[in-house]
């Protein structure tokens, strides 16, 4: 079915100002209350089944006879950003903004969910619409499972998921495989022995101590991890004591690593922890150092059919030149426990939001990085139209790669 041409443009009508409203109202993770209310009230209005997990997780299920059963998912969480865009519906929430576009995610979502509503005649199966709340701190799709998730819908035969980026408006990005990293944050505690700053030989130096790790932390991608695999690791910050003439007791370094396959995710790991306990023992540290592991993304890989799949209707509807194979991002997601608890293919793919001449400028300058502000900067604002208006029936496109009556 051709979506493009069954008027989704019309529902822009409405789309557009219920965006306007979520971006002037964002909401951190797990606090979306107006955020997962407002898509349960239309969701409901349109005949779907809505059932509530993990708080603010809004799901609604919507039967249409025999035949497959598809998952949309959307997240919805701002983050702690004030925003700088200037925009006549900038946030007005102090210090809260909508800045990787989750707002978007969700009426696009919503504009999805309608369309299938209204075209029941086309399709036969089931559909299931997601808003997922705080992706941000990797919290919310663990939040909806331990609710009850996984049994309290029907089991998806696919999952689908897309992310609005700073690439050019009206393409989309898709790949086989990894698409985004796993990521893992750490936090580690080494112990020294405090003692006077005159007196440094009655101590076992932390500051020391974590100077030595950080360098020798640059050996695990460079001289460990296979040349062409890609991995990342990041020392973010590195904290011991408070004044000139102390020499504190411990120290506390915080690191976050990005891999693309989970094998060098754990091998990294290995490294780490023998690197650190190497050289506390060196150092003759007086306890054993502490590990902590936060944050933690899964690895996001697109099952190869599933993605063929989805980008030949992708292809077939918006044009080749509008369909791309995108590069693995760095970033991270946690969208994959839910498909991963399943046992399910899906696929997740990009959809650009700058303006093309404004995109194309910089692509040609040399100066993308310097002017087109990145996800989750105080001045990234998605064009919003085409940017939703794709992003809309990218979502219905996909859902009908395996739902459209013709293919059964």
């Amino acid at each position: 079915m051709d979506v493009t041409d069954s008027g989704m443009e019309q529902e822009l009508a409405w789309q557009i100002p219920l965006y306007e409203r979520l971006h002037a109202n964002p909401e951190l993770g797990l606090a979306e209350h107006a955020t997962s209310a407002a898509a349960a009230d239309l969701l409901s209005g349109w005949g779907f089944d809505v059932r509530h997990f993990g708080g603010t997780g809004v799901v609604g299920v919507l039967a249409n006879g025999a035949g497959p059963c598809v998952l949309a998912r959307a997240d919805m969480d701002a983050l702690p950003v004030t925003e700088a865009t200037g925009a006549s519906y900038a946030s007005a929430v102090p210090g809260v903004m909508h800045a990787c576009a989750h707002d978007m995610h969700v009426v696009a979502l919503l504009g999805a969910a309608k369309y299938l509503a209204e075209h029941r005649g086309a399709w036969q199966g089931t559909y299931v619409a997601l808003f997922q709340p705080a992706e941000e701190t990797a919290a919310g799709s663990q939040a909806m499972l331990d609710d009850g998730l996984a049994a309290g819908i029907p089991r998806p035969d696919v999952a689908l998921a897309q992310h609005v980026m700073p690439t050019e408006a009206g393409t989309i990005g898709t790949t086989p495989g990894p698409v985004l990293s796993a990521g893992d944050s750490v936090r580690i505690t080494i112990h020294g022995r405090g003692a006077h700053g005159s007196m440094p030989h009655k101590s076992v130096d932390p500051v020391v101590l974590a100077a030595s790790i950080v360098l020798r932390l640059q050996t695990v991608v460079s001289r460990e991890t296979i040349p062409g695999e890609f991995a990342v690791l990041t020392v973010g910050s590195v904290s011991a004591g408070a004044t000139a003439n102390i020499i504190p007791d411990r120290a506390e370094l915080l690191l976050n690593l990005r891999t693309y396959s989970m094998a060098t995710r754990a091998a990294m790991i290995a490294a780490i922890e023998r690197i650190v306990r190497g050289e506390c023992a060196a150092a003759g540290s007086p306890q054993d150092p502490e590990f902590e592991y936060y944050d933690q993304y899964p690895l996001t890989s697109n099952d190869p059919e599933a993605n063929a799949r989805v980008t030949a209707a992708f292809t077939r509807t918006f044009g080749a030149d509008a369909v791309y194979r995108t590069a693995p991002q760095t970033a991270s997601e946690d969208f994959s426990r839910i498909p991963d608890a399943f046992g399910i293919p899906y696929v997740y793919w990009v959809v650009g939001s700058v303006p093309p001449e404004t995109y194309r400028r910089a692509v040609a300058n040399d100066t993308l990085d310097a002017d087109i502000p990145a996800n989750h900067s105080p001045s990234f604002l998605p064009a919003v139209d085409p940017t939703l208006r794709v992003a809309s029936q990218a979502q219905a496109v996909a859902a009908f790669a395996y739902l459209a009556a013709e293919t059964g």
